[in-house]
């Protein structure tokens, strides 16, 4: 696990914060590494979150996707205080896409964090989200004592991704999706560290 500084990214006097600040780790797989967002990142994002079967697998997705809305995702993400920590999967080191999916940490309390991912439908079935799992939950790179899941009950490729990286099934719950309009079912998952 390598720390990334603000100075490490490609426009530093455009994200506005101290040069030299720790921002996050990058975490390292055999085939992507896990960065943080860069303001390059929009383009990509925006095409791959405004595809609708990303958005209804996902709480927070609008779709169809407002204009401005990735940039402000990625500004958000980059703010020093920002507490939810967000990783971009990088495969260009590898002949892959420079954003492959997102995945992030939402710290709760008494050390806890929920995560949750998404991966490029171009990219589906490859183990992506897997292998990005798995690194995140080795890595615990905010310290995390227990995490969290939450799956929508009509993806279980998503469940597949958590049980496959250790976490248990701890019961039905639901929540409100944008792009659904709606409130889903989900299920929750935890994983002791």
């Amino acid at each position: 696990m390598k720390m990334e500084t603000v100075k490490d990214r490609a426009a530093p006097a455009v994200l506005g914060t101290v040069e030299g600040v720790v921002a996050q780790p990058v975490i390292e797989t055999d085939r992507f590494v896990m960065r943080p967002p860069r303001l390059s990142d929009a383009g990509l994002l925006n095409m791959y979150a405004s595809d609708s079967r990303v958005a209804r697998n996902s709480r927070s997705l609008p779709h169809p996707m407002p204009p401005g809305a990735t940039e402000a995702f990625v500004a958000r993400a980059l703010k020093p205080e920002t507490r939810e920590k967000v990783w971009i999967l990088d495969g260009s080191a590898h002949g892959l896409s420079e954003v492959l999916g997102v995945i992030s940490l939402k710290p709760l309390d008494r050390d806890q964090c929920e995560v949750a991912f998404w991966v490029a439908p171009s990219f589906w079935g490859t183990g992506l989200a897997r292998t990005a799992l798995k690194a995140l939950v080795e890595a615990n790179p905010l310290g995390a004592k227990t995490l969290f899941a939450e799956i929508f009950q009509d993806n279980q490729a998503s469940a597949r991704v958590v049980t496959a990286a250790g976490f248990d099934y701890i019961g039905d719950a639901e929540t409100y999706s944008v792009a659904r309009g709606g409130q889903v079912p989900t299920w929750t998952y935890l994983r002791k560290l």
